[in-house]
């Protein structure tokens, strides 16, 4: 079988680099293009030497018309404005688009311009697009393979790395009706990688090294889309309490989510729950009652897995806490795990479903 021809745009941020590594390894994809703009002209080997022998790619500026030349999918791993500037002309060029920013999660671009403080200059895409988390729009992914199967070029947005796993804490006990009233709050904790390539002040490692800190408190960027995804699990309108901690780890995601419990609901309801909607996935695993979620069990996989409790000594609150891989179901494995929907691929394949033991 021919391989699918594949760029990976923003390619040296870690869920560039990440979505490279993957597709190097994967049985139906080529990496037959990778560009960054301050790096063009540079071997992606030079600019990260475990490549050295295994990929021989020169780094190319992100023009679309050379990325439609080169390849039919394109992985989008760039800032926030980098996609809605060259997204469409991708899309019109015949190129899928599997867009790992921000540009186009948010369903209403209002809400878009309000909290990234930029206009949104192609709102009529946002009708077009899924939000890429498999495991609540499998369905709308499928139908994206449907239209690049006729050859239409689609548009995924690719959940962040917090969203997704806030959500994966919280759409059982949602679709259960096991939580009750509007308000979800999700304290969460990330390694330094999620903050991207560059450093600053904060991820400096004389200033992250040995200390946890809250960031972003009470206007995250992520917080809409938070709402936005947990308003459709719930089919009510969603308000979100959510605060990100930084942690001196390397990659890894932790979300611990609270929820108000139903009336006359059990531990064995909330356990039960939790097993039945994820007995089926592939990537998502719900651990025996009385156990706790990792980020190491799940470290450089593409895997989530999620512990619940019920705490009915004072006010009954479902605790639901989801560990994932930052750079991995949280970005580029879960990226792929899209691609591989759209392109009529096994939904696995290609994608690391295992934690290193040690």
């Amino acid at each position: 079988m021919e391989r699918i021809r594949t760029c990976v745009v923003g390619a040296t941020g870690f869920a560039g680099v990440e979505v490279c590594r993957i597709v190097l390894g994967h049985p139906a994809l080529e990496l037959t293009m990778a560009t960054d703009r301050k790096a063009a002209g540079t071997r992606l080997a030079d600019v990260y030497p475990a490549f050295e022998g295994a990929c021989d790619l020169v780094l190319s500026l992100p023009e679309p018309e050379a990325i439609a030349q080169n390849a039919d999918v394109a992985f989008l791993a760039v800032p926030h404005t980098a996609s809605l500037a060259i997204t469409p002309q991708l899309l019109s060029l015949g190129v899928t688009v599997i867009d790992l920013s921000a540009d186009y999660r948010l369903h209403d671009a209002a809400v878009y311009e309000q909290w990234y403080g930029t206009p949104h200059t192609s709102p009529e895409l946002l009708g077009q697009t899924v939000y890429g988390l498999p495991e609540l729009n499998r369905s709308g992914l499928l139908v994206l393979g449907e239209r690049h199967e006729k050859g239409e070029a689609v548009l995924v947005a690719v959940p962040g790395c917090y969203p997704t796993a806030t959500a994966l804490a919280a759409i059982p006990a949602l679709e259960a009706g096991l939580a009750t009233g509007d308000l979800v709050i999700s304290d969460a904790i990330s390694g330094v990688s999620g903050a991207g390539r560059s450093a600053n002040a904060r991820t400096h490692y004389c200033h992250a090294n040995e200390s946890v800190e809250a960031y972003g408190v009470a206007h995250h960027r992520h917080t809409p889309e938070i709402e936005q995804t947990l308003t459709q699990v719930a089919g009510r309108e969603m308000n979100v309490v959510f605060t990100p901690h930084l942690a001196p780890l390397t990659r890894g995601l932790l979300a611990t989510v609270y929820m108000t419990a139903a009336d006359g609901i059990t531990a064995n309801d909330v356990q039960d729950a939790y097993e039945r909607r994820y007995a089926d996935e592939a990537l998502v695993s719900t651990l025996p009652a009385g156990h706790m979620p990792q980020t190491s069990s799940v470290a450089a996989t593409a895997r989530a897995q999620v512990g619940v409790a019920l705490d009915d000594r004072r006010r009954r609150v479902i605790i639901a806490s989801c560990a994932i891989d930052n750079l991995g179901k949280g970005a580029a494995a879960q990226a792929m795990q899209c691609a591989n929907l759209v392109l009529g691929l096994p939904e696995t394949q290609g994608i690391g479903v295992t934690a290193p033991l040690i």
